[in-house]
């Protein structure tokens, strides 16, 4: 109990200083998804503190992933006319991007013939943690895995993302939103909402929808490479 105590609140202290850091000069390097998971391993190694100990605590921070979506209605309401105006075009864009992540994740892992469980945990990666795990789960994934998988592409796709939107000159908010949710979830909805408060709302809404796309999706990704692993 005590240990677990201890876990949880080395985690939000990593976690706001971090955030403090980063407020205070944007660089990518000191992202919070970046430097809390980097110093809570060293953290751990220092102490010689097992993963089992810390996660006693750690847990209910994952538990509290879903129910935390649920914010996101807060900024959805507010510009509920603009999105509903973009319907449309969100839905497509959305509905590519999401097809083709779930498809050249299964395609990239079969070429570079990684074990099949690796294949399945790695799939679902380009949507919300929560959903991503079940879904791992449910197609014969490593859920905790793939809960790597996701940070890592919430990570790089916040760090490439503002880079694209700078290199094309994407100055409509919409279309940063979609870019952002669509390949970096919630890291990628952070971003977008240092752009704009419509940026971050599109941002989430365009996750939601992937995550939707992605469990409808998985199971035809599943049986297309199912049979060649």
């Amino acid at each position: 109990m005590i240990a677990g105590f201890i876990s949880l609140t080395a985690t939000l202290v990593v976690y706001i200083l971090a955030k403090r850091a980063y407020s205070a000069k944007k660089m990518f390097w000191l992202s919070p998804l970046l430097v809390t998971p980097a110093a809570l391993v060293v953290l751990l190694i220092f102490t010689h503190t097992s993963y089992e100990t810390y996660n006693s605590g750690g847990k209910w921070l994952s538990y509290m992933l879903s129910p935390a979506t649920v914010a996101f209605a807060i900024p959805l309401y507010k510009h509920y006319p603009l999105i509903k105006k973009h319907a449309s075009q969100i839905l497509i864009s959305v509905l590519a991007g999401a097809a083709v992540a779930a498809v050249s994740s299964a395609l990239m892992a079969f070429v570079l013939h990684l074990n099949p469980q690796i294949v399945y945990s790695l799939v679902p990666r380009s949507v919300t943690t929560p959903i991503a795990m079940d879904v791992s789960e449910w197609i014969g994934g490593i859920p905790t895995i793939t809960a790597v998988f996701v940070i890592l592409t919430g990570i790089l796709g916040s760090a490439i993302g503002p880079a694209i939107i700078r290199l094309f000159r994407i100055k409509d908010d919409v279309a940063r939103g979609v870019l952002l949710g669509t390949s970096a979830h919630g890291a990628g909805t952070s971003k977008a909402f240092e752009f704009s408060s419509l940026a971050g709302t599109v941002s989430s809404v365009s996750m939601i929808i992937a995550a939707l796309v992605t469990l409808f999706l998985t199971p035809s990704v599943f049986m297309m490479i199912d049979p060649f692993l």
